[in-house]
């Protein structure tokens, strides 16, 4: 990661930006006015956090408080895809779109397991 200048340069955190705008664009938008307070708020709150984290982590500078804000957006990443998995049960969204939101939940965790397994290597050659 030498040469990274700022947290939107991590691939993780592209990745987490793509599964927000995703969740926001193509996954809220079917969800009924009545969900506004409930599951649309935490999905929109859940996506968020995973990008939020993975930025607030990259800018303590310590390698352990990186991974713990990385495994707080792991988390996030979990719970954004159980409320989808709400959302498809409740008939909000139909399961093409649990389909390519599940794509990108795995590239994102995926990626974002990469740069934990990189951070934790990296704490310890220093």
């Amino acid at each position: 990661m030498a040469g990274v200048r700022s947290f939107e340069e991590l691939e993780c955190w592209k990745a987490a930006r793509e599964l927000r705008v995703f969740a926001s664009r193509k996954v809220i938008e079917n969800f009924p006015s009545d969900e506004r307070y409930a599951l649309t708020s935490q999905l929109r709150r859940s996506s968020r956090s995973v990008s939020d984290n993975i930025a607030e982590g990259y800018g303590r500078f310590h390698f352990q408080e990186n991974i713990q804000f990385c495994r707080i957006a792991r988390g996030s990443l979990h719970e954004s895809l159980n409320q989808v998995i709400t959302a498809e049960e409740e008939e909000y969204i139909d399961e093409n779109v649990v389909l390519e939101y599940r794509i990108i939940f795995k590239k994102t965790e995926a990626i974002l397991n990469g740069y934990i397994n990189y951070l934790a290597g990296a704490k310890s050659e220093g």
